[in-house]
């Protein structure tokens, strides 16, 4: 794992979430996600605020500093706030030092590339959120999905999570799930639940 760039999976998965974002409609906003704890709006909220952070340290500042929510954004401004942090996070990263610099993210210290890793799962799995919470208005690009299923195995081995972990334990797939079926099913999320 340590040979691999994250770097270019990390700017499609940033394209892909920035273009279904723009799929977003205000009367969605209040809608169920499969982040139990969220609604849309909140779940855009922490996907802008979760990218600023790995901005930050991608900068060399403290990301443990930023909080993983965006604060005062206007309802039409998701598009245009995800976008100026995707700019950020992507210029960031630019530099090859980066990738080996030891850098702290919510998991611990570890290299830079580890730590973009890490938030390419973030960032696809919260896309599958947001898709499933707006009816999959969009085509996901499976490679992602298989990036960070990979990725989510590797850093989070045991099925049975505890309170400390910010993805619940592991439910079982559906047989036939895609890529994004498995890496819901393995970070323990299931479809909306629209009661």
């Amino acid at each position: 794992m340590n040979a691999v760039d994250p770097r270019p999976v990390y700017t499609r998965a940033t394209e892909q979430a920035a273009a279904l974002i723009k799929t977003v409609r205000p009367e969605q906003l209040t809608g169920p996600t499969p982040c139990t704890e969220f609604d849309v709006r909140t779940l855009l909220s922490h996907m802008v605020g979760g990218t600023r952070r790995i901005a930050v340290v991608g900068e060399g500042g403290d990301g443990m500093a930023v909080r993983p929510f965006a604060d005062g954004v206007p309802d039409d401004g998701w598009t245009t706030a995800y976008d100026e942090v995707r700019t950020r996070v992507l210029k960031a990263w630019e530099n090859d030092t980066r990738m080996e610099a030891p850098v702290r993210v919510p998991w611990g210290e570890v290299p830079g590339r580890a730590a973009l890793s890490g938030y390419v799962m973030e960032l696809v799995t919260h896309t599958w959120d947001l898709s499933e919470s707006l009816g999959h208005p969009l085509e996901l690009d499976p490679e992602l999905a298989d990036f960070a299923l990979t990725t989510a195995r590797r850093v989070l081995p045991d099925p049975q999570r505890d309170a400390d972990t910010p993805f619940a334990t592991a439910r079982t797939a559906p047989e036939g799930s895609d890529s994004y079926g498995q890496l819901a099913a393995w970070l323990g999320r299931g479809p909306v639940s629209r009661a």
